[in-house]
């Protein structure tokens, strides 16, 4: 009984997201407790939510400040002397052009918005690009691929949306995978070189074309909040925040509340200033952590209810006991179709609970699974689900089934670099050799 309306829950959850009828935000609150009133657990229902939000707020404490941190660094202009300098660098050749599209999205993409950094990247490289006559649905490739590869950052949304639903340390499953992460960016590298020699090819000798004014260009839209003068202290911030990360110095969460209290009294002293820049980034951090702390309620009741455990169960009967120990792969193979054709919310909420104690049957940690599940972001960014899919599409002009049969090849081929890399080192196994519980 507890395990089929464990099922049903999942799959009502995932059909209202899928179909638009519910927002994310009330299903991941309504739902769980309309199927936890069914199961009879109405009495026990309040701890049970209240258990998992406070597993869940170092998670949205860590969302909202990284949040605002990055934001306030794109207010400040730390990112413009770099974008101007990219966009010089690359002019007249198409294979600098391809390269440089890879590294600027790497960069921009930090931020964890991929909106953002469709925004700057088209609005930097897409004249060149028009200008040089090179592919618009390449420019849209390289820009989308590599912004799924760098979301697996842990503000990114995946990465805390597993550790949410694990009840896991994002920084724990981030840290591991990031041999894989830039073993993924190497390879979209490769990508660009080979869309930069084939375009080469096509275009011939192109350096003499008239080419836009740099200067108009990588014009800032906002002068008034902008703070050139403290771009080296605003980028040596940046780097000791990147280096106590990859550390774990400090708890994440708190790294990235101090990290915005440094940057907002450096950049904004004036208090009014400080006011409006909350402010500008609110809609921002309502709408992810809002979501976060839902998801506590989710996820409480999953686990309060027994849910998870008794469709673990039903799964591991599925699983060929031979397959069993390879249920880590199994998970990063899932998630390309399973975040490709339901949402993110869907899969990390609804799914990666039931594989994680699938996976615990066979000896593979949770953090293991959560591990593999994040390897199909890059695959997820092409969905039709993903509203910034058509922010791309619309603004480089390119239709979404040619940008998708142009991209969908490239996803899963960094897809199976990041597995290999992830396997070999240590980031989950590729088996694992422990007996399957009775």
């Amino acid at each position: 009984m507890i395990t089929a309306l464990g099922f049903l829950m999942v799959a009502t959850f995932m059909v209202l997201i899928m179909t638009k009828r519910m927002t994310a935000l009330v299903a991941l609150i309504l739902i769980p407790v309309l199927y936890g009133v069914i199961a009879g657990f109405a009495p026990k229902l309040g701890p049970m939510m209240l258990d998992g939000i406070k597993a869940l707020a170092p998670t949205g404490v860590m969302l909202m400040f990284a949040i605002l941190y990055f934001g306030l660094m794109t207010d400040v202009g730390l990112f413009d002397p770099v974008v101007k300098r990219l966009v010089k660098a690359v002019h007249g050749d198409p294979m600098k052009v391809s390269l440089g599209t890879v590294a600027l999205t790497a960069m921009i993409a930090m931020d964890g918005d991929g909106s953002t950094t469709y925004v700057i990247t088209t609005a930097a490289l897409l004249p060149l690009y028009d200008c040089l006559g090179m592919s618009r649905r390449r420019l849209c490739c390289l820009v989308m691929t590599t912004t799924g590869l760098i979301n697996i950052i842990p503000w990114g949304g995946p990465t805390a949306r597993a550790a949410s639903a694990l009840k896991l340390d994002a920084s724990d499953l981030f840290v591991p995978m990031v041999p894989a992460m830039f073993a993924g960016i190497a390879f979209m590298f490769f990508v660009a070189w080979l869309f930069g020699r084939s375009e080469r090819k096509r275009l011939g000798v192109v350096g003499a074309n008239q080419l836009p004014d740099i200067d108009t260009l990588c014009a800032p839209s906002n002068l008034a909040i902008r703070r050139p003068s403290m771009v080296w202290v605003n980028a040596a911030l940046t780097v000791v925040l990147l280096v106590c990360l990859v550390l774990a110095i400090v708890p994440l969460p708190i790294l990235m509340m101090l990290g915005f209290s440094i940057a907002m009294i450096v950049n904004y002293p004036n208090l009014q200033d400080q006011k409006d820049r909350v402010a500008a980034h609110a809609p921002n951090v309502l709408a992810v952590v809002s979501l976060i702390f839902a998801a506590g309620i989710f996820t409480g009741i999953l686990n309060g209810t027994g849910m998870v455990e008794g469709m673990s169960r039903s799964v591991v009967a599925l699983v060929p006991a031979p397959l069993g120990p390879y249920l880590a792969p199994i998970t990063a193979a899932l998630s390309l179709p399973f975040t490709f054709f339901i949402s993110n919310d869907a899969f990390y909420y609804g799914v990666l609970p039931i594989l994680a104690e699938a996976g615990a049957h066979y000896g593979i940690t949770p953090a293991e699974i959560a591990r593999a599940s994040l390897i199909g972001q890059p695959f997820h960014q092409a969905s039709p689900l993903v509203p910034a899919t058509y922010l791309l599409v619309t603004l480089a002009g390119v239709d979404l089934a040619d940008h998708q049969k142009t991209t969908l090849k490239w996803c899963v081929a960094v897809a199976v670099v990041m597995t290999v890399v992830a396997i070999a080192t240590g980031a989950f196994p590729l088996f694992h050799t422990a007996p399957v519980h009775p």
